[in-house]
């Protein structure tokens, strides 16, 4: 392993070559990332894309089959790391006899750098009664004791994994508010895997997108915007288009560049494409097309080509680390 890949701290995640395979199933296959810290990160794909598997194993819960994984700079694994380092998963485990106040005790003594200040805010935020024994919380209320603990522990990275799933409207948009300021004021890494793509808007400023264990897209959201265009104009006589972006009616022009998908709505043909190419004849309006258009299109496209634009070092690990 090189000294430049070692010693990267000012990336909060690299990995390399990284897989994870349980017997003959691969969830995550040849990933190679680099993730800037102070970054909020978005993680998105359909069930069973590895984004699971990818924050389990930052998390240190899982190792890697192949390929290596560091956090700022260092070995996910040593205690360091780990005190930098906070994960709420799905399932968001908390001791269900214990009296919320019990639980952020329980943060407070196994973290040296605890925060009992900006976990109650949390609380008091989401009108969580601190008395109220997990047990008698709702689903979302557990979240909300998840996400306090996370907070609370003051952590340089957070991972998060589908936490707004449980969530109505309102507590949704208050968590949401809450991370966001401390991830400011501190300068706090967040990586959120989640599939509700409006709690995106204007707040990553970096995006990865997984399908079937591989990394697909991946950049900072200006950056992935500027490298597509979404185009509209009219079908022209003897010409089809499909669902797919591989449809063989395509105008020429279209056809010539790297189309993620092309869609019809009776006369009328849309495509995401990524700019270049012959220039487009005919009446054809281009604009940017915003973050949700492009990540449907290429979760609608499983075989849409992958656009990578993370920056990262070029050496490849061979050994789980």
């Amino acid at each position: 392993m090189t000294s430049e890949y070692a010693g990267d701290p000012g990336a909060a995640i690299v990995a390399r070559g990284l897989g994870k395979r349980y017997r003959q199933t691969w969830a995550l296959r040849e990933v190679t990332l680099r993730l800037p810290a102070g970054r909020i990160c978005a993680v998105i794909g359909p069930n069973g894309s590895g984004k699971s598997t990818l924050l389990a194993m930052a998390a240190g819960l899982l190792a890697p089959t192949t390929g290596s994984l560091r956090l700022f700079g260092e070995a996910r694994s040593t205690p360091a790391t780990r005190r930098r380092v906070a994960y709420v998963a799905q399932d968001k485990p908390l001791f269900p006899r214990l009296t919320v106040a019990e639980t952020l005790r329980f943060g407070r003594e196994l973290n040296p750098g605890w925060d009992q200040a900006v976990a109650e805010r949390v609380l008091r935020d989401v009108d969580i009664p601190t008395g109220a024994r997990i047990s008698a919380l709702s689903g979302g209320q557990r979240t909300c004791v998840a996400l306090a603990l996370a907070l609370g522990k003051r952590a340089d990275l957070l991972l998060l994994d589908e936490p707004m799933a449980d969530q109505d409207p309102l507590r949704r948009s208050r968590m949401m508010g809450a991370l966001m300021a401390e991830a400011a004021e501190h300068g706090t890494t967040v990586v959120i895997a989640t599939h509700v793509l409006a709690e995106l808007d204007g707040v990553s400023d970096h995006l990865w997108l997984f399908g079937a264990g591989r990394l697909r897209l991946a950049g900072d959201t200006e950056a992935i915007q500027s490298a597509h265009a979404l185009v509209t104009g009219a079908r022209r006589d003897g010409e089809r288009a499909g669902d797919r972006a591989s449809n063989p009616g395509l105008p020429p022009e279209l056809a010539a560049r790297a189309v993620v998908e092309a869609r019809a709505t009776g006369r009328q043909l849309t495509a995401l494409v990524r700019p270049g190419g012959t220039e487009l004849e005919g009446e054809w309006i281009t604009r940017e097309p915003s973050v949700e258009e492009i990540l449907l299109g290429y979760l609608r496209n499983p075989t849409a080509p992958p656009l990578l634009l993370d920056g990262g070092p070029t050496d490849a690990p061979e050994v789980a680390a």
